[in-house]
């Protein structure tokens, strides 16, 4: 799989409604064989996303005493605020903490993050930073988390077409916006240490949610493992004004396992593959996007009958999750 197998889907035809069922079946099909998709004409506007990157690089810049104005919770299930490099570490499919904390001390995560989520989460309450210390920072924060949320709503309307089902059939379980934006920064690092992995961006991992919106940068570095070839990854570069996005751990049980939620991880990018200097920082802004936190899905219909019999038991996302997230701090 070389990073054109992921294919690249204009979305504008679904939005204008002059191609929706072709759209459909494109992005179901991607996230049969690969998981991932990218999609241009998306719908969040070129201006917001520059602005956005544009706060973040501003963000991270800051002293570590101001962003530890916002700490993240020593809980990993009060997925706000901000960590610093190495706090967290992502393992593929772990939930034992204790192994976990033994691969954060072997290969540490060089990266720090800032969570938040819509206003008002009894759950999993926002955490800023105190009024005046960053202006603007909340604001723009938040008016980004909702853009994100009405793309991710035409997402959901063109995967139940392409699984024809009623177009508005996942909204009704995506009622509260119970979601994430996550701005991260990778600081520069020697790239030796990343090729033989002493340290990692991101480890190989598969991310909780339904689906996952990424916008990067253009420093490279994710990687997709070949669902042909476990084990070995190919480079899934920034295509300029793309989206990619891509099915998670949640989804793929939903659809009794027919759609993949595919391992990926951020390594060296594919430009300095040979290089022995230091691979530039990278940002990216990853937003997950999880089912309402207390309903209980069982399988897709359509994806199971009595010759393919249900995988899984019904679950809740918040049961799902939590468990997933609480392994990780």
């Amino acid at each position: 799989m070389e990073h054109s197998d992921i294919p690249v889907i204009d979305f504008a035809i679904f939005l204008d409604g002059s191609a929706k069922q072709e759209v459909g079946n494109k992005i179901v099909g991607a996230f049969k064989d690969i998981g991932f998709v990218y999609l241009t004409n998306h719908g969040i506007p070129s201006e917001n996303i520059a602005e956005m990157f544009a706060l973040v690089k501003k963000f991270f810049a800051q002293p570590m005493e101001v962003k530890e104005l916002a700490p993240h919770p020593a809980s990993g299930a009060h997925h706000r605020g901000y960590s610093r490099p190495g706090r967290e570490k992502v393992v593929k499919d772990e939930y034992d903490a204790e192994k976990i904390s033994k691969a954060r001390a072997l290969v540490p995560d060089v990266k720090e993050s800032f969570e938040c989520g819509r206003e008002g989460d009894p759950v999993q309450p926002n955490i800023w930073l105190p009024e005046g210390v960053f202006p603007g920072f909340k604001e723009t924060c938040l008016d980004f988390f909702w853009l994100c949320h009405k793309v991710e709503n035409n997402i959901l309307r063109a995967l139940a077409t392409g699984l024809a089902l009623p177009e508005d059939y996942f909204l009704q379980y995506h009622t509260v916006a119970d979601n994430q934006l996550r701005l991260l920064h990778y600081p520069s690092v020697p790239a030796g240490d990343l090729a033989a992995d002493k340290i990692a961006r991101i480890g190989a991992h598969t991310d909780y949610d339904s689906i996952t919106l990424l916008l990067q940068d253009d420093i490279g570095g994710l990687e997709v493992e070949d669902p042909l070839e476990p084990g070995v990854f190919r480079p899934a570069p920034p295509i300029p004004g793309a989206l990619i996005v891509n099915a998670g751990d949640f989804l793929m049980r939903w659809s009794n396992d027919i759609i993949r939620s595919t391992t990926h991880r951020v390594r060296v990018p594919t430009s300095m593959a040979n290089t022995e200097g230091m691979i530039p920082e990278r940002y990216s802004i990853p937003y997950f996007c999880s089912a309402d936190p207390n309903t209980i899905v069982d399988c897709i219909p359509g994806t199971w009958d009595e010759d393919h019999p249900k995988k899984h038991e019904p679950i809740s996302a918040h049961e799902y999750v939590t468990k997933r997230l609480l392994a990780a701090y």
